[in-house]
């Protein structure tokens, strides 16, 4: 069954009453990933026929986008029997077949579903449009030298080019082989140790104007990123579906690149940087003063769709409601009332999509990075460090921001005090869920929570946003059977 663009929320309630398997696509035209994943996305559905896929414009149909609480692309949906079974949320191509092929259930009748693997649980169609991704963001780049993308200065494109022919098997990643800094990345190289190939490799998080230069580069939004002789393969999900295919071998015998030797990385250093990048946007002197005179107009400022009481677009209204529920001023400038605007500002912060949240003149990022931070705790942080909310304000909401919170030395898996063991264990032998703060992360809460408790020594014990006490009163309510029914009341 073909993928079908829905217009509206009712055509998408139809379908779900019926009971049927429904697999729906959140995209963005602007979104590269999207656009990867909607190959992938088309291929299953001829694998999958009698399920059926839709195809919904996520900024386009704000109605359905916050049905689905959307706040970010690409995005799937996976209902069946009339009820939400599953969700997938980034470019995950093994992922999002696998979830498939697990609703809906295996391709051909009387076999059972598939294993987690891509190439296997998806259907042949579907692996050669994973293997199809590379030769399709290097087949505008041709044999001959052309422009760089845009966004990215003539000097970073010369760099790129060196680093990714670095060494004829090359990988960006985060971290090092023998600290990779995110289970992709360490996936990766595991996979390249069992090839038994020689490799090369360059931390992305060293390096930002790399991290961020190569994305356009390349034409592809995430890592790890595996090149051989220049060309790009792919990331972890095609890495793994091509070595447990057996293709990864081939590919490289393809480029020319053997395996005669036991397997050896190398991290590729300073030396093989240059400088001397470049600053220049293109933008006019006096559109680039505009935008520099929007962003400063107030220390939080958003670039959105619509504006906070009419938002235009699920993530602009994703972004207001997080800066509302972190209580601080902010401006924002709609960018559907001045295409100058919204094209340059695009170009000017290298940033593809809206919304666009500045704090302090420094770009945040998106409605995906916002929501992140504000669930990591980062976005108050950053709120406090660029002084947009006062150091009392952050504890307030810290210390009711868990019926029981504790403010300790180390995490409750490592503490790194006897006291605050001694109140971890206390709170755990009594079954009292609790959330806890690492006093050592955050000099700014380890003195300022001194004065706003009045307590001078950690760990501190909150219930409801209301100091309990130290160590020595923990244990003496435990002692008198009273800590369960002093956290409850």
């Amino acid at each position: 069954m073909a993928v079908k663009d829905v217009k509206s929320k009712q055509e998408v309630d139809n379908l779900v009453k019926e009971g049927s398997s429904v697999m729906i696509h959140f995209w963005a035209s602007w979104c590269e990933a999207s656009k990867h994943m909607d190959q992938v996305f088309a291929h299953l559905s001829a694998d999958f026929p009698h399920a059926h896929f839709l195809r919904v414009e996520a900024e386009e149909q704000p109605e359905i986008s916050e049905a689905y609480s959307v706040s970010a692309v690409p995005y799937f949906v996976f209902l069946k029997d009339g009820k939400t079974v599953d969700t997938l949320e980034g470019a995950y191509p093994s992922d999002l077949a696998n979830k498939v092929s697990k609703i809906v259930g295996s391709i051909h009748a009387g076999e059972p579903a598939a294993p987690a693997s891509l190439g296997m649980a998806a259907g042949p169609s579907v692996y050669e449009a994973i293997q199809d991704f590379a030769k399709i963001n290097n087949s505008s780049r041709g044999k001959t030298n052309p422009p760089a993308p845009a966004g990215i200065s003539d000097p970073l494109k010369t760099r790129l080019e060196k680093l990714t022919r670095s060494h004829p098997i090359m990988l960006f990643m985060k971290g090092t082989p023998e600290e990779p800094e995110c289970g992709f990345s360490k996936k990766a190289i595991e996979i390249l140790k069992t090839e038994n190939v020689k490799f090369g490799t360059f931390d992305i998080l060293s390096d930002n104007e790399v991290r961020e230069g190569l994305k356009k580069f390349s034409n592809w939004p995430t890592y790890p990123q595996l090149y051989c002789n220049g060309e790009l393969l792919g990331g972890s999900d095609i890495i793994i579906a091509m070595h447990e295919g057996g293709e990864l071998k081939q590919a490289f015998t393809d480029h020319g690149v053997g395996n005669d030797d036991v397997s050896k990385s190398t991290v590729a250093g300073p030396d093989t940087q240059q400088t001397g990048v470049t600053n220049s946007t293109g933008l006019s002197l006096a559109l680039t003063s505009r935008l520099e005179s929007l962003i400063n107009s107030a220390p939080v400022m958003l670039f959105m769709k619509g504006n906070p009481n009419e938002p235009r677009c699920g993530f602009s209204r994703k972004v207001v409601e997080i800066l509302r529920e972190e209580k601080v001023d902010f401006k924002t400038f709609d960018i559907l009332s001045d295409d100058e605007v919204r094209q340059g500002l695009k170009v000017y912060s290298n940033w593809s999509s809206y919304p666009q949240l500045y704090i302090k003149s420094e770009l945040i990022g998106g409605s995906d990075i916002v929501l992140e931070m504000q669930k990591s705790g980062e976005l108050e942080k950053v709120l406090f460090e660029k002084v947009i909310i006062s150091l009392q304000d952050r504890l307030k909401k810290l210390v009711n921001s868990t019926p029981v919170l504790l403010f300790m030395k180390g995490t409750p898996d490592g503490p790194r005090c006897g006291f605050s063991s001694k109140v971890v264990n206390a709170l755990k032998e009594e079954g009292i869920k609790f959330g806890s703060f690492d006093i050592l992360s955050d000099e700014d809460v380890r003195q300022g929570l001194k004065t706003f408790s009045n307590w001078p020594t950690f760990p501190q014990l909150y219930y409801k946003g209301e100091l309990i006490g130290g160590c020595d009163i923990i244990l003496e309510l435990k002692s008198n059977g009273e800590l369960a029914s002093t956290l409850s009341e």
